[in-house]
């Protein structure tokens, strides 16, 4: 393992003909820290990723991977990195142990490292079932402990997962994350990908991306305090909110952020004075509750909404 940050990413673009996937991205992560990228379909999440994995090398800009940089066309990073994509990597038809085989085939492994390596991970991930089993019969859940345990088979230094949660239950949401966790208490790094915001509070720090651009950074407090700097309310009509009153509020002086919630609205300000003029107006029969902004309040504000 060489000394340095996991990643030093700097002006990192990638074009597809005449469009710019990713344009100048620039970030830094640390060694043993888990990182996260936020953002909506089509924000240049996966791309970057594959550009860091070393399966796409880039338009301009430069990366250091594990201390490594794309002049030899990223083979040597290929060789530190473990990489499990959004689409279930292993084969349903053939058993765990087939597909470690495969895995391990892939990697150019010893037969016998490749076993240690099995059972090392194993107990990581708790799998006691017989090498036989067919993949087609796990849980999905289970499915996907196996396809981070592949992904880790040649003890990377470095662990990108896209998606790795993506249609599993909320259980067993829970469970990989606790993997991950212990993934990274082993001195791994680990990159992430998601789109679930219970997860993306789990991260270190959260890039933040929207076409193809990083648009903010930070740990998931920094975010939330830079969105938003003054108060958060609640707006609960105990009904249908009246139109006027909202028609209204979304032009008030100082208003941030005005979001639907369920049946509830979230209304940022840019301070008290603000939030205690654009209210003076409630009606009788709503309720108003200062809050704390979420990374979902932050993601409408930063990645869906137009900045005020």
């Amino acid at each position: 393992m060489t000394a340095g940050p996991a990643l030093e990413v700097k002006g990192l673009s990638i074009k597809f003909g005449e469009f710019t996937a990713v344009d100048e991205v620039s970030f830094t992560v640390e060694r043993g820290e888990i990182f996260g990228f936020l953002g909506a379909n089509g924000a240049g999440k996966t791309t970057t990723i594959r550009m860091l994995c070393g399966l796409l090398i880039p338009s301009s800009g430069s990366a250091l991977v594990g201390g490594l940089g794309f002049a030899d066309g990223g083979k040597g990073i290929k060789k530190i990195v473990g990489y499990m994509s959004q689409k279930f990597t292993l084969y349903n038809d053939l058993t765990v142990g087939e597909n470690l085989d495969f895995a391990a085939g892939l990697r150019k492994l010893e037969p016998r490292y490749a076993a240690k390596r099995r059972r090392e991970l194993f107990g990581l991930i708790g799998f006691d079932r017989p090498l036989n089993t067919l993949v087609a019969s796990l849980p999905g859940g289970v499915k996907q402990e196996l396809a981070l345990a592949a992904a880790m088979l040649h003890d990377p230094e470095i662990v990108f997962l896209d998606e790795p949660t993506s249609g599993v239950a909320p259980a067993s949401r829970a469970r990989f994350w606790a993997l991950i966790r212990k993934v990274t208490a082993l001195g791994k790094t680990v990159i992430v990908t998601t789109h679930y915001m219970d997860e993306a509070e789990q991260c270190g720090r959260i890039a933040l991306m929207r076409t193809g651009r990083l648009i903010a950074l930070g740990s998931p407090d920094e975010l939330k305090a830079s969105a938003f700097p003054g108060p958060m309310t609640e707006l609960d009509f105990n009904g249908s909110a009246p139109a006027a009153f909202l028609e209204n509020l979304e032009k008030a002086p100082g208003l941030l952020e005005l979001s639907p919630h369920g049946m509830r609205w979230h209304a940022a300000f840019k301070d008290k004075a603000a939030m205690e003029a654009a209210l003076a107006a409630l009606p009788a029969a709503a309720s108003c509750t200062l809050i704390k902004p979420s990374l979902e309040d932050v993601f409408i504000r930063l990645v869906e909404g137009v900045e005020r």
